[in-house]
């Protein structure tokens, strides 16, 4: 019996975990709700209205329900098979040697899209009902087809982690399977999670830090998110010092070509599970590496307010821009349109050479709108093919005597509903309630410059 018991890996101390992760402070939950009701409400009542009138969603293929307004933050892992990505949330959740934990082994073992949330009490739920509930953020998955439904799941777990941040765990990349073998359009299925993911973990061990075809591609979808990525080298306690040297050399070499940004990523060496590090490695780099990420991790809970505001405002711009172009394409047609016109070849000129009548320019001298924000002009070849310019309103006609007018409402949002709702959240008090007492703005400003 006491060699059985000699040969168990002993656990490591979860005390870091817990303070890091602050799984111990109780969270005002009347701030958070009363925040994201006022969002969800100038969502609805100054963003939407235009979005749905100028059709954005077919432009951008991405429409906001109230289950995303709502959401907690998302953390996804990404990386090779058996890189350790599913052993790393059960050791972050703690459901080790519990009916929870999620199945692990040195096979290719997560075939499925997996989401880790929180309920009451442990529940699988089926992929299909994940979609067919309006409340979560998943409905519109839906449209990846039924194939992919049944390989979605979702896990209920209550812990206290999950109250504040959603996991998902997806298929390892495996370089030498072609992708229609999966039966559904994974790299479209990962890059909707990417386009939602808060925080995303790429994940590698020593034994797979070559780049084929599917992980090239994953890279080039994560272009743009440079500042949500996290790489993590795992089981790096496997090795011994001088091994795991040049096995860091290795990845940063293999993922140099990939990651076209002017600093280098940042790398976290560690090994995330629950058994002790091996002797003779370097325990105490490993353990401050795994605080640095869990701080990390903790910033993304701690700014979801602040994130999800800057998301909106961020999506009402966009909603904005497209509106002005739309507008500016309808007037343009409108100007060329006479009684002898074939309004088709009019509007095709337009269409195939934007520049030829300024539609572009004219948005950026006239509004303030910065060039880089403008959409791709061959979307809107694509987007006009499907909406007829005769289906749409001038912005000057988007107007109603008791609701006002679209473009007014979403720039209201835009420059003060949006900014005051974020100035709100730092005071500890509710949105749009600004005292001297805490902004300090009864206070005369002295002038440093004069004598007194």
């Amino acid at each position: 019996e006491e060699v059985e018991d000699a040969s168990e890996p002993t656990k490591r101390d979860r005390s870091h975990l817990e303070n890091t992760l602050k799984l111990n402070e109780d969270k005002p939950a009347d701030e958070v709700s009363g925040v994201l009701q006022r969002l969800r409400k100038i969502y609805h009542s100054s963003i939407k209205p235009l979005e749905h009138s100028y059709r954005y969603n077919e432009l951008r293929q991405h429409e906001i329900t109230d289950g995303e307004i709502t959401s907690k933050p998302m953390v996804l892992f990404l990386g090779p098979w058996s890189v350790g990505k599913s052993s790393m949330i059960n050791y972050l959740l703690g459901l080790d040697d519990t009916p929870y934990q999620l199945y692990t082994g040195a096979e290719p073992t997560t075939s499925e899209f997996t989401v880790i949330m929180h309920g009451p009490k442990l529940k699988t739920i089926e992929g299909i009902v994940m979609a067919a509930d309006s409340a979560r953020s998943f409905s519109p998955l839906e449209k990846f087809g039924q194939n992919f439904l049944e390989k979605l799941i979702g896990i209920e777990v209550p812990h206290k982690l999950l109250e504040r941040v959603t996991f998902v765990d997806t298929p390892g990349i495996i370089e030498n399977r072609k992708q229609q073998e999966r039966g559904y359009p994974f790299n479209d299925v990962c890059q909707w999670f990417i386009d939602r993911a808060d925080l995303i973990f790429v994940v590698f061990d020593p034994t797979k830090l070559d780049v084929g075809l599917e992980l090239e591609m994953l890279f080039r979808q994560l272009k743009g998110r440079e500042s949500q990525i996290r790489i993590i080298l795992n089981k790096a306690d496997s090795l011994a010092t001088q091994e795991l040297m040049r096995v860091y050399g290795a990845l940063f070499w293999s993922l140099a070509p990939l990651i076209n940004v002017t600093e280098p990523p940042r790398v976290y060496v560690s090994s995330f599970w629950p058994h002790e590090y091996h002797p003779d490695t370097h325990r105490e780099l490993f353990l401050k590496e795994e605080i640095s990420l869990l701080e990390d991790l903790n910033q993304v809970i701690e700014n979801r307010m602040e994130n999800k505001i800057a998301f909106i405002r961020q999506h009402a711009i966009r909603v904005r821009i497209h509106a002005l172009l739309v507008d500016r394409y309808l007037q343009t047609y409108k100007d060329k349109m006479t009684f002898f016109s074939d309004g088709e070849l009019v509007f095709r000129d337009i269409v195939e050479d934007p520049d030829k009548f300024f539609i572009f320019k004219s948005i950026l001298a006239k509004t303030n709108v910065s060039k880089f924000d403008l959409p791709n002009r061959e979307a809107y070849k694509d987007f006009f093919g499907i909406n007829p310019i005769t289906s749409f309103k001038l912005l000057s006609q988007q107007c109603s005597y008791m609701g006002g007018c679209f473009l007014e409402k979403i720039e209201r949002a835009i420059t003060r509903e949006l900014p005051d709702l974020l100035g709100s959240l730092g005071l500890g008090k509710k949105p749009n309630v600004l005292s001297c007492d805490v902004t300090g703005c009864g206070e005369t400003p002295k002038n440093r410059y004069r004598k007194p």
